[in-house]
């Protein structure tokens, strides 16, 4: 395993927190709060000479609204999103298209969602490691396949940080 050159998150219950949203008359999300530490976390990665990508199932306007209102949006090398790709996780093409704008293997990238079906079956289709975000229970917490079991877990920023930590010195 060498250390990734591109970390993937998600977005919903992995950055921001879904239940803080606020949304217009179209379900656009115009604001939302973030998961304790992931602002950190982002600006350690990039700090540290990490891609960023997002790779979410999400509206156009949300994941611009929500990560300029924290100051992250300008972090992010590439973005996938759903409605602009034209298909949902875990559809590889979601994760391709991240990979393609940064030119970087599948191998050398890193998935983090909070999804096991949608976010680390999608990815570890591709080749990806997969690091799954277990905040809460909102989503199944058991993986329904062999794709969707997680390389690793993490509940909090704290141990996401530890374990990029990790990541850099086996590399």
């Amino acid at each position: 395993m060498t250390t990734p050159k591109l970390f993937c998150f998600d977005l919903g219950d992995t950055i921001m927190i879904e239940e803080t949203e606020v949304k217009d008359e179209e379900k656009t999300t115009l604001r939302a709060e973030l998961f304790p530490g992931m602002k950190e976390v982002l600006f350690h990665l990039k700090e540290n000479g990490f891609k960023l990508a997002l790779v979410a199932d999400t509206r156009p306007g949300t994941y611009v609204n929500v990560l300029k209102q924290h100051g992250l949006f300008e972090l992010f090398d590439a973005f996938a999103i759903s409605e602009e790709v034209g298909c949902e996780k875990p559809d590889p093409r979601m994760f391709q298209a991240a990979l393609n704008k940064l030119g970087i293997a599948p191998e050398d990238a890193v998935m983090c969602g909070n999804n096991l079906e949608r976010d680390m079956g999608g990815a570890k289709a591709l080749g990806m490691m997969t690091i799954w975000f277990y905040w809460n229970d909102r989503y199944p917490t058991t993986p329904p396949n062999e794709l969707a079991v997680p390389d690793y877990t993490v509940r909090s920023a704290e141990e996401f940080l530890q374990l990029v930590k990790e990541l850099q010195q086996v590399g």
